[in-house]
């Protein structure tokens, strides 16, 4: 028995401990714990007094079969030693190593246990740790090299061997220099050194040599890792084998940048190669030159001889091309037979002839012997300084020109043409904006009788009512509208406008006659006479005859049988049909013959210098005579003064208009002007009118 000092000895030690201390009765009670217990679990004393430890410490992850072991030793009376999982009161785990001793009396009898337990969670981590550890090195598809600081190989995984051809036995205690191709040089590898002794660390891809001799690729990094001794360090190398991915990187650049049958560069290539030399020329000051070129009539050599001769054919020509190129150059197939040189500073035709020139050299298809040609566009940067998707549509435009010019020519894009076309497009682009926002509107001219000065009707006359420019004169924008797609759709709502205007003058008390002109786009439309009919159809109380269709003699008709054929049709809905501008075209006799026409409109060109050109006055002289032998009324533009209109009335002329009548008006001021203009002609019935009123006429 010990002494009642020694207990309290051990009392006093088993409270200091940083181990924790449990006490169990024979039945396996908790009798008592030491504050470390306390600190460890959560639990304090008398929480757990009366307790068993499998209440309160084990919890859902606990291995069964160690608890199974310590209840069987602790039925046995057994000491015993094991790692066992415990959980905290909050639920916390935590692992320790668990020693138990019986405490017995008279030798044999146990009367309880003594428990001491040290938290070995971070040991047990340790070793978690280093079990992971050791099978990503020997399961990791990567190869893991690690060497001692002289660079000495410590140890390999199989991966190394799988890749290397080495086995482990083979190369411990060699450095990794056995595996090196002879690729890169000196200064490489010290490269890689200043990078690890500077960094610890170095990644990058590296060519070496498998114990076969065959040479590989690999994607290798290494790391410095330092222990605690002093100076104590080790090199881990971890290296895959990516030959095959970079073989398949070559495959797929090629596949997506290079044409499959000639192995030249393909359009996405060339792309890339035209941004590169476009920012190398404006750095350095210099020109280049992208050609289009396109074979002629290849078409009839694939279906003479057949595909197969035809790609042969085609590979033939890429390769004298390359040729023909100097260093630098790129010549690319964009598709079927058509070809884009990209030429680095040159603007020599010369050049331009030997690629034709190479194209022609005879050429073998099977047993026959043929001379290709080519037709070739080509625009110089940076005269031409469109982006790089724009210099290919400027050569692909100028081959194009080559093509119309008789093939097996070059021709050269005009920077200053497209410009025009753009601003036209442009233009027209604001012209369909404006005529989906109504900004069109008509004015109308006056058109007189000279016998008498009796108004017979207006002419409709288009403006733009521009939002930042006010009002537009069609002399600003018709010449952009003509040959487009805008023709026949401004032309039929001046049609649409002109009846409309007609139609609310009418139901205010005036019938006014009204001249509209009529394009010949708008004229030859197959739907333009259906449309017509259609809109009368729509005015039924409005009378076909007070509508002239003005149809300029100057523009050209190219099917004047149809064209008869249509006014033939709207002079049947009752529809007038003048001739307008007559004189200035090439066909004035012809259309006169032809056309069915009611009036003859003499041009103002002819008008405004009668006076004092005599080859004027001449033309109107004749203009009215054949007037009057066709039987046609005449009715001349551009009056401006009382000499003007006395000299046509001597003529014979029977109408007239012009300033010196009245300018061109909105249709608010119509009636108001028609109104006075009526007064002021009833006023002077017994004079002659004519002096008055065209003296007069500015006032009204």
């Amino acid at each position: 028995m010990f002494s009642d000092n020694l207990t309290d000895r051990l009392a006093r030690v088993a409270s200091i401990t940083r181990n924790m201390v449990i006490l169990l009765d024979e039945a396996g009670i908790i009798e008592w714990v030491n504050p470390s217990f306390e600190e460890h679990t959560g639990y304090r004393l008398k929480e757990v007094i009366g307790q068993s430890p499998r209440d309160i410490l084990y919890g859902p992850e606990t291995d069964p079969e160690t608890v199974t072991r310590i209840r069987r030793q602790l039925h046995l009376g057994q000491t015993f030693e094991e790692d066992i999982l415990n959980y905290t009161r909050a639920g916390k785990p935590y692992w320790v190593q668990t020693y138990c001793a019986p405490i017995t009396e008279n030798g044999d009898v146990v009367t309880g246990f003594v428990v001491i337990q040290n938290n070995i969670s971070d040991r047990k981590h340790g070793e978690r740790n280093l079990r992971i550890a050791a099978s990503v090195f020997d399961r990791s598809h990567e190869a893991i090299l690690i060497t001692d600081r002289n660079n000495q190989i410590l140890d390999a995984n199989p991966a190394f061997s799988t890749i290397t051809g080495y086995s482990r036995d083979e190369v411990l205690g060699l450095t990794p220099a056995i595996l090196s191709s002879g690729r890169h040089s000196p200064e490489y590898y010290r490269s890689m050194w200043h990078s690890i002794e500077k960094t610890d660390h170095w990644r990058g891809e590296i060519w070496n040599r498998r114990k076969s001799g065959e040479e590989y690729i690999e994607l290798l990094a290494i790391s410095r890792v330092h222990l605690e001794e002093p100076g104590q360090f080790y090199h881990v190398a971890a290296f895959s084998d990516i030959t095959a991915l970079k073989n398949h990187a070559k495959e797929l650049d090629r596949a997506a940048n290079y044409d499959e049958l000639t192995g030249l560069p393909n359009r996405q290539l060339l792309e890339e190669r035209v941004n590169t030399a476009r920012s190398h020329a404006d750095r350095h000051q210099r020109a280049l030159s992208v050609c289009y070129l396109d074979l002629d009539n290849f078409k009839n050599l694939n279906d003479r001889f057949g595909h197969a001769l035809g790609n042969q054919a085609l590979k033939t020509l890429a390769k004298r091309l390359s040729r023909a190129l100097r260093s630098g150059d790129t010549v690319a197939r964009i598709g079927g037979d058509e070809f884009i040189l990209l030429l680095q500073n040159d603007n020599h035709e010369e050049v331009y002839q030997r690629v034709l020139a190479t194209i022609n050299e005879p050429l073998m298809m099977g047993e026959d012997t043929l001379t290709l040609t080519a037709s070739l566009g080509i625009t110089h940067y940076p005269e031409d300084n469109a982006d790089t998707e724009g210099l290919i549509r400027h050569a692909n435009q100028a081959m194009y020109s080559a093509k119309e010019k008789g093939r097996n020519q070059f021709h050269f894009f005009d920077p200053g043409l497209d410009e025009d076309r753009r601003k036209r497009r442009d233009q027209l682009a604001e012209i369909s904006r404006a005529l989906e926002n109504d900004e069109f509107m008509l004015f109308f001219q006056p058109q007189i009788q000279i016998s008498d000065c009796q108004l017979v009707g207006f002419e409709a006359l288009i403006r733009w009512n521009h939002p930042a420019r006010g009002i537009l004169a069609p002399g600003q924008f018709l010449p952009a509208v003509e040959n487009s797609h805008l023709e026949v759709p401004l032309g039929q709502w001046v049609l649409k406008e002109a009846i409309h205007q007609m139609n609310a003058w009418k139901e205010a008390g005036e019938t006014l006659a009204v001249s509209i002109n009529v394009s010949a786009q708008q004229l030859m439309d197959r739907r333009f006479a259906d449309y017509l009919e259609s809109y009368l159809s729509s005015h039924p109380d409005l009378n076909p005859a007070l509508i002239t269709l003005e149809v300029l003699e100057s523009t050209a008709l190219e099917d004047t049988k149809r064209a008869s054929n249509v006014l033939a049709r709207c002079r049947a809905l009752g529809i007038q049909v003048a001739l307008d501008d007559f004189g200035t075209g090439f066909s004035s006799l012809t259309y006169l013959r032809t056309l069915p026409v009611d009036t003859i409109k003499i041009d103002q060109s002819f008008i405004l210098n009668m006076l004092e050109d005599v080859n004027d006055r001449a033309i109107v002289e004749s203009v009215i005579f054949l007037a009057q032998r066709f039987q046609r009324p005449a009715l001349a533009e551009g009056v401006e003064t009382m000499a003007h209109a006395k000299a046509l009335r001597d003529m014979g002329c029977h109408f007239a208009q012009g300033y010196g009548i009245a300018r061109p008006m909105p249709a608010t001021q119509v009636l108001a002007w028609a109104s006075q203009w009526q007064k002021k002609r009833l006023a002077g019935a017994n004079t002659d009118l004519l002096e008055p009123l065209i003296a007069g006429s500015k006032g009204i």
